[in-house]
Protein backbone atom coordinates (compact mmCIF):
# COMPACT_ATOMS: atom_id res chain seq x y z
CA UNK A 1 0.00 0.00 0.00
CA UNK A 2 1.53 3.57 -0.97
CA UNK A 3 2.01 4.86 2.41
CA UNK A 4 -0.35 8.25 1.75
CA UNK A 5 -3.25 5.75 1.20
CA UNK A 6 -2.86 4.76 5.03
CA UNK A 7 -5.93 6.26 7.04
CA UNK A 8 -4.52 7.68 10.18
CA UNK A 9 -6.86 8.68 12.90
CA UNK A 10 -6.05 11.86 14.12
CA UNK A 11 -8.91 12.44 16.85
CA UNK A 12 -8.10 12.60 20.30
CA UNK A 13 -4.49 13.75 19.75
CA UNK A 14 -5.41 17.38 20.51
CA UNK A 15 -5.34 17.71 16.35
CA UNK A 16 -6.98 21.50 15.53
CA UNK A 17 -8.10 19.81 12.61
CA UNK A 18 -10.18 16.82 13.74
CA UNK A 19 -10.58 17.56 17.60
CA UNK A 20 -12.21 20.92 17.53
CA UNK A 21 -15.05 20.47 15.05
CA UNK A 22 -17.99 21.49 17.36
CA UNK A 23 -16.28 24.18 18.64
CA UNK A 24 -15.50 25.54 15.05
CA UNK A 25 -18.24 23.87 12.54
CA UNK A 26 -20.94 23.28 14.90
CA UNK A 27 -20.58 19.33 15.25
CA UNK A 28 -18.22 17.15 15.39
CA UNK A 29 -19.41 14.55 12.72
CA UNK A 30 -17.59 15.70 9.52
CA UNK A 31 -14.73 14.88 7.58
CA UNK A 32 -12.66 17.58 7.65
CA UNK A 33 -10.85 19.17 5.06
CA UNK A 34 -10.14 22.35 5.93
CA UNK A 35 -6.75 23.55 8.22
CA UNK A 36 -3.50 23.77 6.28
CA UNK A 37 -2.07 20.36 7.66
CA UNK A 38 -1.62 16.98 6.49
CA UNK A 39 -2.89 13.89 7.54
CA UNK A 40 -0.11 12.13 6.83
CA UNK A 41 2.68 10.35 9.03
CA UNK A 42 6.30 12.73 9.37
CA UNK A 43 8.96 10.95 6.96
CA UNK A 44 9.98 7.69 8.45
CA UNK A 45 13.82 9.54 9.23
CA UNK A 46 12.53 12.89 10.78
CA UNK A 47 10.69 9.95 12.85
CA UNK A 48 13.53 8.10 13.69
CA UNK A 49 15.50 11.53 14.53
CA UNK A 50 12.86 12.66 17.02
CA UNK A 51 12.17 9.17 18.87
CA UNK A 52 16.01 9.36 19.61
CA UNK A 53 16.00 12.42 21.18
CA UNK A 54 13.03 11.71 23.16
CA UNK A 55 14.99 8.64 24.19
CA UNK A 56 17.92 10.84 25.33
CA UNK A 57 15.36 12.13 28.17
CA UNK A 58 17.23 15.32 28.68
CA UNK A 59 15.43 18.33 27.22
CA UNK A 60 17.35 21.60 28.26
CA UNK A 61 18.06 24.61 26.42
CA UNK A 62 19.08 24.11 22.54
CA UNK A 63 21.53 25.53 20.28
CA UNK A 64 21.77 26.21 16.78
CA UNK A 65 24.61 24.05 15.36
CA UNK A 66 26.18 24.29 11.77
CA UNK A 67 24.68 21.22 10.22
CA UNK A 68 21.70 23.04 11.17
CA UNK A 69 22.29 26.00 9.19
CA UNK A 70 23.88 23.54 6.66
CA UNK A 71 20.69 21.60 5.68
CA UNK A 72 19.11 24.84 5.19
CA UNK A 73 21.61 26.08 2.76
CA UNK A 74 21.74 22.74 0.86
CA UNK A 75 18.12 22.62 0.74
CA UNK A 76 17.68 25.63 -0.95
CA UNK A 77 20.29 25.11 -3.34
CA UNK A 78 19.20 21.51 -4.14
CA UNK A 79 15.34 22.79 -4.20
CA UNK A 80 15.55 25.96 -5.92
CA UNK A 81 19.25 26.36 -7.00
CA UNK A 82 19.90 29.19 -4.40
CA UNK A 83 22.78 29.78 -2.99
CA UNK A 84 22.38 31.40 0.40
CA UNK A 85 24.46 32.25 3.08
CA UNK A 86 24.71 31.28 6.64
CA UNK A 87 24.37 35.09 8.45
CA UNK A 88 21.21 35.57 6.27
CA UNK A 89 19.50 32.56 8.27
CA UNK A 90 17.35 33.88 11.18
CA UNK A 91 14.70 31.15 12.90
CA UNK A 92 11.46 32.02 14.37
CA UNK A 93 8.67 29.71 15.87
CA UNK A 94 6.53 30.17 12.93
CA UNK A 95 5.84 32.04 9.43
CA UNK A 96 2.71 34.07 11.09
CA UNK A 97 5.07 34.89 14.17
CA UNK A 98 7.30 35.99 11.58
CA UNK A 99 4.94 38.21 9.49
CA UNK A 100 4.11 39.53 12.94
CA UNK A 101 7.44 40.67 13.93
CA UNK A 102 8.33 42.08 10.20
CA UNK A 103 5.24 44.46 10.60
CA UNK A 104 6.45 45.61 13.88
CA UNK A 105 10.15 45.88 12.76
CA UNK A 106 9.51 47.45 9.42
CA UNK A 107 6.67 49.37 9.22
CA UNK A 108 4.51 52.15 12.19
CA UNK A 109 0.77 51.97 13.61
CA UNK A 110 -1.26 53.04 10.23
CA UNK A 111 1.01 52.73 7.51
CA UNK A 112 -0.21 50.85 4.73
CA UNK A 113 0.33 47.20 3.95
CA UNK A 114 -1.09 45.45 0.95
CA UNK A 115 -1.59 42.08 0.26
CA UNK A 116 -3.48 40.32 -2.90
CA UNK A 117 -6.95 38.92 -2.14
CA UNK A 118 -8.08 36.07 -2.23
CA UNK A 119 -4.82 35.43 0.36
CA UNK A 120 -4.49 33.37 3.82
CA UNK A 121 -5.92 35.55 6.17
CA UNK A 122 -4.04 35.62 9.05
CA UNK A 123 -2.08 38.54 6.81
CA UNK A 124 -5.29 40.14 7.77
CA UNK A 125 -4.99 40.05 11.14
CA UNK A 126 -1.57 40.57 11.10
CA UNK A 127 -1.95 43.78 10.00
CA UNK A 128 -5.18 44.32 11.74
CA UNK A 129 -4.13 43.72 15.18
CA UNK A 130 -0.79 45.65 14.99
CA UNK A 131 -3.01 48.65 13.91
CA UNK A 132 -1.41 48.88 10.19
CA UNK A 133 -3.82 49.84 7.47
CA UNK A 134 -4.92 47.45 4.76
CA UNK A 135 -4.44 47.39 1.87
CA UNK A 136 -6.05 45.23 -0.91
CA UNK A 137 -4.98 44.88 -4.49
CA UNK A 138 -7.58 41.71 -5.71
CA UNK A 139 -6.33 38.80 -7.68
CA UNK A 140 -8.15 38.17 -11.12
CA UNK A 141 -9.92 35.12 -12.43
CA UNK A 142 -9.22 34.52 -16.10
CA UNK A 143 -11.01 31.47 -17.05
CA UNK A 144 -10.02 29.08 -14.23
CA UNK A 145 -6.97 30.23 -13.28
CA UNK A 146 -5.90 33.40 -11.09
CA UNK A 147 -3.25 36.61 -12.43
CA UNK A 148 -1.99 39.33 -10.64
CA UNK A 149 -3.65 42.48 -11.51
CA UNK A 150 -1.18 44.78 -12.17
CA UNK A 151 -2.29 47.89 -13.49
CA UNK A 152 -4.29 48.22 -9.94
CA UNK A 153 -1.45 46.76 -7.59
CA UNK A 154 1.07 49.50 -9.08
CA UNK A 155 -2.04 51.99 -8.61
CA UNK A 156 -2.16 50.79 -4.63
CA UNK A 157 1.44 50.70 -4.04
CA UNK A 158 2.09 54.25 -5.18
CA UNK A 159 -0.27 55.73 -2.78
CA UNK A 160 1.88 55.66 0.49
CA UNK A 161 2.46 51.62 0.67
CA UNK A 162 5.39 50.91 3.40
CA UNK A 163 5.39 46.82 2.95
CA UNK A 164 3.74 44.34 0.62
CA UNK A 165 3.39 40.64 1.78
CA UNK A 166 3.52 38.04 -1.18
CA UNK A 167 2.08 34.61 -1.02
CA UNK A 168 4.16 32.35 -3.27
CA UNK A 169 3.20 30.17 -4.00
CA UNK A 170 -0.24 31.59 -3.36
CA UNK A 171 -2.91 30.13 -0.50
CA UNK A 172 -5.79 29.43 -1.33
CA UNK A 173 -5.78 30.02 -5.58
CA UNK A 174 -3.04 27.37 -5.48
CA UNK A 175 -0.96 29.58 -7.71
CA UNK A 176 2.57 29.14 -8.44
CA UNK A 177 3.97 32.41 -10.30
CA UNK A 178 6.42 32.56 -12.84
CA UNK A 179 9.49 34.44 -13.16
CA UNK A 180 8.13 37.64 -14.97
CA UNK A 181 5.19 38.15 -12.56
CA UNK A 182 7.71 37.94 -9.47
CA UNK A 183 9.73 39.96 -11.04
CA UNK A 184 7.34 42.71 -12.28
CA UNK A 185 6.33 42.84 -8.25
CA UNK A 186 9.39 43.15 -7.29
CA UNK A 187 10.34 45.94 -9.61
CA UNK A 188 7.23 47.59 -8.82
CA UNK A 189 8.09 47.40 -4.69
CA UNK A 190 11.41 48.47 -5.89
CA UNK A 191 9.91 51.83 -8.25
CA UNK A 192 7.75 52.70 -5.32
CA UNK A 193 10.03 52.08 -1.96
CA UNK A 194 7.94 49.34 -0.64
CA UNK A 195 9.56 46.71 1.36
CA UNK A 196 8.21 43.30 0.11
CA UNK A 197 7.56 39.77 2.29
CA UNK A 198 7.37 37.15 0.67
CA UNK A 199 5.82 33.99 2.67
CA UNK A 200 7.02 31.33 0.72
CA UNK A 201 5.83 28.04 2.83
CA UNK A 202 4.44 26.57 0.29
CA UNK A 203 7.05 26.40 -2.25
CA UNK A 204 8.21 23.17 -1.79
CA UNK A 205 4.87 21.14 -3.18
CA UNK A 206 4.91 22.49 -6.75
CA UNK A 207 3.19 20.21 -9.07
CA UNK A 208 5.26 19.27 -12.54
CA UNK A 209 6.13 21.69 -15.34
CA UNK A 210 5.69 24.98 -12.53
CA UNK A 211 8.96 25.79 -10.58
CA UNK A 212 8.84 27.76 -7.51
CA UNK A 213 11.49 30.88 -7.73
CA UNK A 214 12.59 32.36 -4.65
CA UNK A 215 12.20 36.09 -4.67
CA UNK A 216 15.58 37.31 -3.91
CA UNK A 217 16.62 34.94 -6.55
CA UNK A 218 15.56 37.58 -8.95
CA UNK A 219 18.43 39.84 -8.59
CA UNK A 220 20.65 41.28 -6.24
CA UNK A 221 18.73 45.20 -5.70
CA UNK A 222 15.39 42.78 -5.77
CA UNK A 223 17.57 40.63 -2.36
CA UNK A 224 18.27 43.26 -0.46
CA UNK A 225 14.39 44.83 -0.52
CA UNK A 226 12.53 41.61 0.42
CA UNK A 227 12.45 39.47 3.38
CA UNK A 228 11.76 36.10 2.91
CA UNK A 229 10.17 32.74 4.81
CA UNK A 230 10.41 29.21 4.61
CA UNK A 231 9.06 26.09 6.82
CA UNK A 232 9.21 22.68 6.60
CA UNK A 233 6.05 22.21 8.40
CA UNK A 234 3.70 22.24 5.44
CA UNK A 235 6.54 20.07 3.59
CA UNK A 236 6.88 17.84 6.05
CA UNK A 237 3.62 17.88 8.44
CA UNK A 238 5.66 19.24 11.02
CA UNK A 239 3.39 22.39 12.11
CA UNK A 240 3.22 21.64 15.68
CA UNK A 241 6.78 22.10 16.18
CA UNK A 242 7.02 25.69 15.62
CA UNK A 243 9.84 26.22 13.51
CA UNK A 244 10.57 28.74 10.81
CA UNK A 245 13.27 30.46 8.93
CA UNK A 246 13.37 34.24 7.34
CA UNK A 247 16.35 34.38 4.89
CA UNK A 248 17.25 38.30 4.97
CA UNK A 249 20.11 39.15 3.01
CA UNK A 250 20.42 42.87 3.68
CA UNK A 251 22.44 43.50 6.17
CA UNK A 252 20.61 46.94 7.77
CA UNK A 253 17.23 44.32 7.56
CA UNK A 254 18.18 41.69 9.21
CA UNK A 255 19.94 43.27 12.24
CA UNK A 256 16.61 45.27 12.37
CA UNK A 257 14.55 41.84 12.63
CA UNK A 258 16.46 40.91 15.28
CA UNK A 259 16.71 43.82 17.41
CA UNK A 260 12.68 42.49 17.18
CA UNK A 261 13.47 39.24 18.44
CA UNK A 262 15.78 40.25 20.98
CA UNK A 263 13.19 42.91 22.68
CA UNK A 264 10.61 40.06 22.22
CA UNK A 265 12.62 37.69 24.28
CA UNK A 266 13.35 35.09 22.04
CA UNK A 267 16.00 33.14 20.86
CA UNK A 268 16.95 29.47 21.22
CA UNK A 269 14.31 27.51 19.65
CA UNK A 270 11.79 24.45 20.33
CA UNK A 271 14.73 21.31 20.74
CA UNK A 272 12.20 18.99 18.54
CA UNK A 273 11.35 21.88 15.83
CA UNK A 274 15.00 21.98 15.21
CA UNK A 275 15.76 18.45 15.34
CA UNK A 276 13.14 18.18 12.67
CA UNK A 277 14.01 20.46 10.80
CA UNK A 278 17.60 19.55 10.24
CA UNK A 279 16.49 15.56 9.66
CA UNK A 280 13.50 16.35 7.35
CA UNK A 281 16.14 19.06 4.94
CA UNK A 282 18.75 16.12 5.17
CA UNK A 283 16.74 13.00 4.50
CA UNK A 284 12.96 14.45 3.06
CA UNK A 285 13.89 15.17 -0.41
CA UNK A 286 12.54 11.61 -2.27
CA UNK A 287 9.79 11.55 0.38
CA UNK A 288 8.72 15.01 -0.56
CA UNK A 289 8.65 14.04 -4.37
CA UNK A 290 6.60 11.00 -3.62
CA UNK A 291 4.10 13.72 -1.56
CA UNK A 292 4.11 15.47 -4.63
CA UNK A 293 3.05 13.13 -7.10
CA UNK A 294 -0.20 11.75 -4.80
CA UNK A 295 -1.52 15.19 -4.15
CA UNK A 296 -0.99 15.96 -7.80
CA UNK A 297 -2.91 12.61 -8.01
CA UNK A 298 -5.33 13.38 -5.89
CA UNK A 299 -6.61 17.21 -7.54
CA UNK A 300 -6.24 15.97 -11.08
CA UNK A 301 -8.51 12.74 -9.47
CA UNK A 302 -10.97 15.61 -8.15
CA UNK A 303 -11.08 17.62 -10.95
CA UNK A 304 -12.26 15.05 -12.83
CA UNK A 305 -14.76 13.71 -10.57
CA UNK A 306 -16.24 17.21 -10.04
CA UNK A 307 -16.87 17.79 -13.56
CA UNK A 308 -18.22 14.63 -14.34
CA UNK A 309 -20.43 14.96 -11.28
CA UNK A 310 -20.98 18.13 -9.66
CA UNK A 311 -21.38 20.24 -12.66
CA UNK A 312 -22.32 23.37 -11.02
CA UNK A 313 -18.81 23.76 -9.07
CA UNK A 314 -16.02 24.81 -11.07
CA UNK A 315 -12.37 23.49 -9.82
CA UNK A 316 -9.67 26.46 -9.83
CA UNK A 317 -6.54 25.71 -11.87
CA UNK A 318 -3.37 24.39 -9.47
CA UNK A 319 -0.20 24.27 -9.90
CA UNK A 320 0.90 23.77 -6.23
CA UNK A 321 0.59 23.76 -2.74
CA UNK A 322 -2.33 20.99 -1.34
CA UNK A 323 -5.42 23.25 -0.59
CA UNK A 324 -7.46 23.28 -3.71
CA UNK A 325 -10.21 26.55 -4.50
CA UNK A 326 -13.71 25.71 -5.72
CA UNK A 327 -15.52 28.25 -7.27
CA UNK A 328 -19.37 27.45 -6.35
CA UNK A 329 -20.97 30.78 -7.41
CA UNK A 330 -22.90 29.28 -9.93
CA UNK A 331 -25.00 26.96 -6.93
CA UNK A 332 -26.77 30.77 -6.36
CA UNK A 333 -26.10 30.31 -2.43
CA UNK A 334 -25.33 33.57 -0.09
CA UNK A 335 -22.22 32.81 1.61
CA UNK A 336 -24.01 31.67 4.78
CA UNK A 337 -26.06 29.19 2.96
CA UNK A 338 -23.02 27.68 1.02
CA UNK A 339 -20.85 27.01 3.96
CA UNK A 340 -24.76 25.39 5.58
CA UNK A 341 -24.78 23.51 2.64
CA UNK A 342 -20.93 21.85 2.75
CA UNK A 343 -21.39 21.81 7.10
CA UNK A 344 -24.71 20.45 7.04
CA UNK A 345 -26.27 18.65 4.06
CA UNK A 346 -22.38 16.97 2.65
CA UNK A 347 -21.05 16.83 6.10
CA UNK A 348 -17.66 18.11 5.20
CA UNK A 349 -16.03 20.88 7.56
CA UNK A 350 -14.43 23.27 4.36
CA UNK A 351 -12.29 26.82 4.76
CA UNK A 352 -15.22 29.33 3.82
CA UNK A 353 -13.91 31.52 1.31
CA UNK A 354 -15.35 34.45 2.21
CA UNK A 355 -12.66 34.67 5.31
CA UNK A 356 -10.03 34.77 2.68
CA UNK A 357 -11.08 38.64 2.00
CA UNK A 358 -12.47 40.38 -1.14
CA UNK A 359 -12.85 37.99 -3.89
CA UNK A 360 -13.60 35.09 -1.80
CA UNK A 361 -17.38 35.22 -2.09
CA UNK A 362 -19.10 32.11 -3.46
CA UNK A 363 -15.84 29.67 -3.10
CA UNK A 364 -15.09 26.72 -0.61
CA UNK A 365 -11.48 25.91 -0.05
CA UNK A 366 -10.49 21.68 0.66
CA UNK A 367 -7.72 20.65 1.62
CA UNK A 368 -6.63 17.61 -0.27
CA UNK A 369 -3.94 16.37 1.76
CA UNK A 370 -5.71 12.93 2.62
CA UNK A 371 -5.56 9.34 1.83
CA UNK A 372 -7.92 8.83 -1.69
CA UNK A 373 -9.97 6.83 0.24
CA UNK A 374 -11.26 9.83 2.30
CA UNK A 375 -11.02 12.12 -0.75
CA UNK A 376 -13.52 9.78 -2.40
CA UNK A 377 -15.50 9.33 0.67
CA UNK A 378 -15.91 13.13 0.94
CA UNK A 379 -16.78 13.50 -2.85
CA UNK A 380 -19.73 10.94 -2.38
CA UNK A 381 -21.05 12.99 0.45
CA UNK A 382 -20.65 16.13 -2.11
CA UNK A 383 -22.21 14.51 -4.91
CA UNK A 384 -25.47 13.38 -2.49
CA UNK A 385 -25.63 16.60 -1.13
CA UNK A 386 -25.65 18.34 -4.77
CA UNK A 387 -28.10 15.78 -6.41
CA UNK A 388 -30.58 16.67 -3.89
CA UNK A 389 -30.16 19.74 -3.88
CA UNK A 390 -30.70 19.70 -8.05
CA UNK A 391 -33.76 17.34 -7.38
CA UNK A 392 -35.34 19.93 -5.15
CA UNK A 393 -34.64 23.02 -7.79
CA UNK A 394 -35.83 21.27 -10.31
CA UNK A 395 -39.52 20.37 -8.86
CA UNK A 396 -39.82 23.57 -7.58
Amino acid sequence: MNKFEKIICRKDTKCYKWDYLKEIFGRNDLLSMWVADMDFKAPAKVIEVLEKRVEHGVFGYTGLTDSFYSSIINWMKNRFNWHIEKDWIVTTPGIVPAINFAIQTYTKKQDKVLVQTPVYYPFFKSINNNKRTLINSELLLVSDRYEMNFPDLERQLSHDVEMMILCSPHNPVGRVWKKTELQKVAELCLKHKVLLVSDEIHSDVVFSDNQHIPVPKISSEIAKNSITMFAPSKTFNLAGLSISTVIIPNTELRQQFKNTLLKLGLHGGNLFGIEALEAAYKYGSSWLDQLILYIEDNYKFIKQYIKKNIAKIKVIQMEGTYLLWLDCRELKFTQKELVSFFINEAGLALNDGDTFGKGGKGFMRMNLACSRRLLKQALEQLTIAYNKLEKNNSTR
